[in-house]
């Protein structure tokens, strides 16, 4: 796998990659990796946090958490954040050329992420320490597979909203959702000449009912983000959120999300209690109070295989929204147990 000859990155990019074999054992001609930096190197290149995005977003969306007196503090530490392959950003169906394009594009795992996130951090950025990688929903699925991945590389992982594995319920929501969308006669079996407009409206209706708890709709708490009634919300919050992506990258890492799996590092042959055993990182792992398809029992059984994890919930009503920014309250909860962690 070839790599983009910088002696020096620029602060926000993309880096090539070369034809990288997945681990499905497909070759993805010229893959790239999207990422944005903040702060700088220090001199013993120690202070570096990496930051992956979650579904579906690109690395300006995530920015709520960095800034001066935060935890992800650019003016102490070198903050990559690092976009997902599929995004949009990174390749994706939506960028690549056939015939590798639309729905012809690779299955990726969170271990291709990874991989390519690696590749970036390494041969890019010649980095070889980690003080930090945290990250919300997918990005937390990403964050435990680089502690296990890379266990002498990573000193801590923050995770917060997802787990490890994904369960069988989650799969089924996901597939409610994608389900939502391919109905659409526009869909055209992903080769739509138009985005399938009806079909993403679907999905974004399907995820509304999953993404927040059901006491943030009683309490009206969308009031709280501008919105003055749930026709509204679920048209300017939800169907906005997903009418800016293309529908092939949508359905590319919802696919992702449900192949994830830790156990399936090798040499763990499959046993999630292994892999998470196997993790060096000192961590912190956060579950969202009503999160309903991250649920708290899930992030804390995984949190309990890993060797002197420390699990906080998120006391909020906000469901998987808790960890995403939107509120400061849970915004605040998360950041002082992200500072707490780097304070170790």
């Amino acid at each position: 796998m070839a790599d983009q000859d910088h002696a020096s990155l620029p602060a926000e990019g993309v880096f090539e990659l070369g034809d990288m074999r997945l681990e499905s054992g497909v070759t993805l001609p010229k893959a790239a990796i999207g990422y944005k930096t903040h702060g700088q190197l220090n001199a013993a290149r120690s202070n570096v946090i990496l930051y992956p995005t979650p579904y579906p977003a690109q690395h300006g969306d995530i920015e709520w958490l960095i800034g001066r007196g935060k935890a992800l503090d650019p003016d102490k530490y070198f903050i990559i954040v690092l976009d997902q392959l599929g995004n949009g950003l990174s390749s994706s169906p939506s960028n690549t050329p056939a015939p590798f394009d639309r729905t012809r594009f690779p299955v990726i795992t969170i271990r291709d992420d990874v991989a390519a996130q690696h590749r970036l951090v390494t041969a890019g950025f010649k980095i070889e320490r980690i003080a930090l990688v945290a990250g919300w929903s997918m990005g937390a699925q990403q964050t435990f597979q680089w502690a296990v991945s890379h266990p002498d590389m990573v000193e801590r992982i923050a995770p917060f909203c997802g787990t490890a594995k994904t369960t069988p319920h989650n799969v089924v929501f996901l597939n409610s959702a994608r389900s939502a969308l391919i109905t659409d006669v526009a869909w055209m079996n992903g080769n739509y000449q138009e985005q399938p407009v009806q079909g993403v409206r679907a999905f974004s209706h399907v995820y509304a009912g999953w993404a927040f708890s059901q006491p943030f709709y009683k309490q009206e708490l969308y009031r709280q983000l501008g919105f003055n009634s749930l026709d509204d919300f679920i048209t300017g919050f939800w169907e906005r959120r997903y009418a800016r992506r293309d529908a092939n990258n949508l359905l590319s890492m919802l696919r992702t999300w449900q192949l994830n799996d830790v156990g399936g590092t090798p040499p763990f042959g499959g046993s999630l209690e292994r892999a998470l055993r196997s993790i060096k990182a000192k961590a912190t792992v956060m579950a969202g109070q009503t999160d309903l398809y991250f649920t708290p029992e899930d992030i804390e059984a995984d949190a309990a295989l890993i060797p002197g994890a420390r699990y906080q919930v998120i006391p909020s009503v906000w469901g998987h929204m808790a960890g995403s920014g939107l509120n400061a309250v849970d915004a605040q909860f998360v950041d002082q147990q992200i500072k707490a962690l780097l304070g170790t």
